[in-house]
């Protein structure tokens, strides 16, 4: 899953959860059910997580370009300094 494909996941995944929400109070409202409502929301998280969790084809439109392996070889890693400062005494 690319970085525009996590956005889109995250921004059904919370449309989702608040319209199954909105759906099932409704639905447990009208019906005089506290556990209608509860099983109505249970299904939108279900079906939530079927929709925004597995790594659909649409969630990889914008794939990352990768650096060629020969290319690595020619840009080493910038070494790690410590950067570990001592105190210095203080004068009297």
């Amino acid at each position: 899953m690319d970085w525009q494909g996590q956005k889109v996941a995250e921004q059904l995944m919370q449309i989702m959860l608040v319209v199954f929400a909105i759906a099932a109070f409704v639905t447990g409202y009208i019906a005089g059910s506290f556990e209608l409502m509860m099983y109505v929301y249970a299904g939108g998280v279900v079906l939530t997580i079927l929709t925004t969790i597995p790594n659909w084809p649409f969630f990889n439109r914008h794939p990352l370009k990768w650096l060629d392996p020969s290319e690595v070889e020619k840009h080493p890693k910038p070494q790690v300094t410590s950067s570990v400062s001592k105190k210095k005494p203080a004068k009297k």
